[in-house]
């Protein structure tokens, strides 16, 4: 049997993924606007697509195999599942609205979790791999569409989060109701080390989780918003 070293959090294998993850789409994107090449463009589209996806059906295959699998785990309801989702829809059929969701989900949401995974076993332990390379992946996905096709989220782009948001939280709500499970981490905390901490106790830390969501979604807009009072200050 193989013995791995307990994950580090930010050690060498971690702060490399971290890196990866931004460096990887702001070389593709330098290289696609400087080609102007629209084939290559979807050839980095469809990787990245087959990638997140690869990895998730690989995900459940290991996972099943080592039954590793139960109610609280097989069900693609948290939110870089959703995340995920919207990432590859847009890297395969760019859209406005797909595009939204991915960004803001990914930043607000899959971000949180490559910065504090929450797995047991470091580089080369598979659990570390398929972790980093799906949330990876999602990253540098919504970074390539934003940096090299342009994408960007506009005023409109707000509701329409918050809401598929609330929607997000309802449904997810509604089948840890049902099957005693913690999607989202709407029923209790995280087991592992993470901003919840710094939390009140379940119920009282949901409207924190909330506001704080709000907040992402503005910080992640304030660029766009910067650059677009510029644009007309200049006009």
């Amino acid at each position: 049997m193989l013995h791995y070293q307990p994950f580090a959090l930010f050690g060498r294998s971690h702060l490399i993924v971290l890196a990866l993850a931004v460096v990887v789409p702001i070389l593709l994107a330098i290289l696609v606007r400087a080609m102007q090449s629209r084939a290559l463009t979807r050839a980095i589209c469809w990787t990245f697509a087959l990638a997140i996806s690869g990895v998730w059906v690989v995900w459940y295959f290991v996972f099943y195999h080592n039954r590793w699998l139960d109610l609280g785990n097989e069900l693609p309801m948290d939110l870089c599942s959703w995340a995920a989702v919207a990432t590859v829809i847009t890297l395969v059929r760019p859209n406005q609205k797909s595009y939204e969701l991915a960004y803001f989900w990914a930043l607000a949401g899959t971000l949180q979790g490559l910065l504090r995974p929450g797995i047991p076993y470091d580089f080369p332990e598979f659990r570390f791999i398929d972790f980093s390379i799906f949330h990876g992946g999602i990253i540098a996905s919504v970074l390539f569409m934003t940096l090299a096709m342009k994408l960007r989220p506009t005023p409109s782009s707000i509701p329409r989060v918050v809401a598929w948001s609330l929607i997000y939280m309802a449904v997810a709500g509604f089948i840890d109701w049902q099957l005693g499970v913690d999607y989202g981490f709407l029923r209790s905390k995280p087991i592992y080390p993470s901003v919840y901490d710094l939390m009140p106790a379940w119920p009282y830390y949901l409207p924190v989780v909330m506001a704080l969501g709000l907040l992402s979604v503005a910080i992640y807009y304030a660029p766009f918003f910067v650059f677009d009072r510029l644009k007309g200050l200049r006009k």
